[in-house]
This record gives C-alpha cells, sequence and structure tokens, in this order.
C-alpha cells in the first residue's frame, strides 16, 4: 500500500487524506477556474462521505511544498471497486482475478463521478510536473496499477513520456460559435436537424412545461431537495444506487454558488424535472438530471436546450455534454477525442493492455471518422451557395 497521508521519498513531497490541510486559497491558486477541480468542490465529496474511505474512494493527494507553501498537487485516490470512473477498466480486473492476482486496491487520478475533462497534474512549471508524475507512479508500485483519466492532450503526452499507456476515448462537445441567438445557432445547422429540434421544442411548449433558469443564491433548498429527489429517481430508474447525497449538494450550493445553474421545470406550477449543471466563465458542464413525471422530449429540453441558450447568453464557449450519448450529435455535439492514462505493475498484463489499446485506439479512429462524415453542421460549400 502507497504510504498513507505521510511523506514520501522526497522530502518537500507529501500525502494528503484529507484537503482540509490545505487552505482553500493555496490550493485554488493551482486549480484556477476550473469549478471541479477547486477546494470547495473536492472538499465537499470528501466531507460528505460520496468520495471518502468509506465509498471505496480513499484520497491520496500527492502535494509538492516549496518553502513550506504549496506548489504543485495531484488529486489522487486509493481505490477499492472502478464505480464512477466512466473510463472502464472491468475486463481488466476481471483478467487479474481469473489469474490469481489482486487489481483492487488501485491508484486514480480523476474528478469522481465526473467525465470532466481538465488538468490533473496542478503544478506551475514543468519541473514540479514532472515530480508529482514520478512521486505518483513510485506510489502506484505498492498496488496494481495507477489511472489518470480526462487529462488535456498535453499532459496526456507527457504521462505517455513518463511510462503510462494513452487510452482514446469520445465525448460530445458544443463549440459556441459566437452566437448572437438560439436562432443564430440553429441557422448553422443542416435543415433536418434545424427542423427536429424545433419539433422537439415545440412539443414540450405545447405540453404546457415552463423553465426556470437559477444559479447560485436563487437556487433554494427546497430547489435542492427537490434535484435529490430527481437525481435519485434517476438512479434508481437504471437499478443503481447514487453517488452523491443532497448534503454534497447544499454543500457546493453554499460554497461555490457562483459556478451551478439548475433548471427547473415546471407544469401547472408544480415542478417537473431538473438539470444540475457546472460552469466556469470559458465551460459549461451538463451532470445531473432527473424528472417526476413524463413528457415527450422533457429530457433534450432540460438538459441540453435550456443550457444551450444560458451559454449563448453568457459567452460560454464550450458546453461538454458528459460520457457517452450519440444522440448529442444531431442536436449539434460534435466527437471530441479524450484521454486516460494507465500504469499497470504487472509486466505481462502491462503488454496485453498496451495490444488491446492498439486495436482500441484504432477503431476509436475510425468512429470519429464515421461521426465527423455524419456532422449535423451545413457544409461551408452550402452555406456559399445559400442553401441548407
Amino acid at each position: 500500500m502507497p504510504a498513507q497521508g505521510g511523506n514520501l521519498p522526497n522530502g518537500d513531497m507529501r500525502i494528503l487524506e484529507s484537503l482540509s490541510e490545505i487552505a482553500p486559497g493555496d490550493w485554488n491558486a493551482l486549480a484556477g477556474d476550473h469549478p471541479f477541480l477547486r477546494h470547495e468542490f473536492l472538499h465537499a465529496l470528501h466531507e460528505t462521505g460520496c468520495a471518502a474511505e468509506r465509498s471505496g474512494w480513499l484520497p491520496q493527494y500527492i502535494t509538492s511544498w516549496r518553502h513550506g507553501r504549496l506548489c504543485g498537487a495531484l488529486p489522487l485516490y486509493l481505490k477499492a471497486h472502478s464505480y464512477g470512473e466512466y473510463v472502464f477498466d472491468w475486463a481488466w480486473a476481471d483478467a487479474y482475478q481469473r489469474s490469481g492476482l489482486r487489481y483492487y486496491p488501485k491508484l486514480l487520478s480523476a474528478v469522481p463521478f465526473s467525465p470532466v475533462t481538465g488538468s490533473r497534474i496542478l503544478a506551475a512549471d514543468a519541473e514540479t510536473r514532472s515530480r508529482l508524475i514520478a512521486a505518483a507512479l513510485d506510489a502506484a508500485r505498492d498496488v496494481s496499477s495507477l489511472h489518470i483519466l480526462f487529462p488535456p492532450g498535453d499532459e496526456a503526452q507527457a504521462l505517455q513520456t513518463a511510462g503510462l499507456q494513452l487510452r482514446r476515448s469520445v465525448q460530445f462537445h458544443w463549440l459556441n460559435r459566437d452566437y448572437a441567438s438560439f436562432d443564430a445557432f440553429l441557422a448553422d445547422l443542416s435543415s433536418s436537424k434545424r427542423k427536429k429540434i424545433r419539433q422537439e421544442r415545440r412539443r414540450v411548449a405545447d405540453a404546457g412545461v415552463s423553465f426556470r433558469r437559477l444559479v447560485g443564491a436563487d437556487i433554494t433548498d427546497e430547489d435542492w431537495r427537490f434535484f435529490a429527489r430527481c437525481y435519485e429517481g434517476t438512479y434508481r430508474a437504471h437499478h443503481s444506487s447514487p453517488y452523491l447525497n443532497l448534503a454534497f449538494f447544499r454543500r457546493i450550493g453554499a460554497t461555490m454558488p457562483d459556478n451551478l445553474l439548475l433548471i427547473v421545470a415546471e407544469l401547472d406550477g408544480k415542478p417537473l424535472a431538473s438539470a444540475l449543471n457546472i460552469f466556469s466563465k470559458k465551460t459549461l458542464y451538463g451532470r445531473y438530471w432527473g424528472a417526476v413525471g413524463h413528457v415527450p422530449m422533457l429530457h433534450f429540453e432540460t438538459c441540453y436546450y435550456q443550457a444551450l441558450e444560458f451559454c449563448i447568453e453568457r459567452g460560454i464557449k464550450i458546453f461538454e455534454g458528459g460520457a457517452q450519448g450519440e444522440h448529442k450529435l444531431a442536436r449539434g455535439f460534435l466527437p471530441c477525442e479524450t484521454w486516460s492514462a494507465h500504469w499497470l505493475k504487472h509486466p505481462e498484463f502491462s503488454d496485453a493492455v498496451q495490444r488491446f489499446l492498439a486495436k482500441e485506439s484504432a477503431g476509436i479512429e475510425r468512429y470519429v471518422d464515421e461521426l465527423n462524415e455524419r456532422s449535423p453542421f451545413r457544409s461551408p460549400e452550402t452555406k456559399e451557395a445559400g442553401g441548407d
């Protein structure tokens, strides 16, 4: 097992089990404006028990210090399972077990329960980044493996240089081309896609559904309780247990309100559905939704079109729609390659995973090419001709 809550061999590197040991301002200076990396968000996950030792997520944050000041960090968890990750390694764990080896515990660097892209190696300079990667690899030698999920491309390349294997996956992101209005966005789409979206929105409006978009302090405790009910209902409908709890939602509502957008759908004056989005000045991340009743096309309006209008109004450039979901393509989201990086201690399994990833990567490339051929947007030639 890695040294828990103590010093690494290099004297200015420490493993911390709690962010309470770091001042929020010092941590956030490294995290920047990414809301999922902020002290308030991660500490809320830990303190409310959502991502904690009892739920199989033991924080083992690697930190770098210089003259007593925090200068680098790598969020890391000792995992007892593979739930809540969105990069699936169940087959690897099963192969380990069938060979009489232990796959768990493993080390994972990720935002728990959130397939959001962003830096995982928080440091101001290249030397500190290299030292953090080396420290994570050193810690991983006491477990089966190290996994770093959804880093940006430059970080992924640095991890590959350090000896980790890269894995490709695909998400669907919407890009704001400086649209002045939702209609301006629709005008960019092909005629069939534009017609489909208008029909979907009309069906929801004709059903009498209205919407409230709530930001920050506008979200009341009653709103949070209704959202938690919706969120839990979604998990129950999929025969699963919810990862998050009302205490967590209340906590981030109090500590980082300006990063939260709650969309509430209402029918006959009563709440019907809700969706939680988290955003920065540049990016909006669609996260969780649920409904207590059924209206055709309600999901698309609540989760996508209301959020797209918000992005256009605020000048937000990117809307990350979350994991999977080819249906997003028809609604203006484009395929974007994402990365994860993996190191396995067992040499034979490492070789087997490397061969698997090479085949999988080729398949991902073909898949992205096929998706791009089905772009929902009008081609430049069609625009020049003034057609659909």
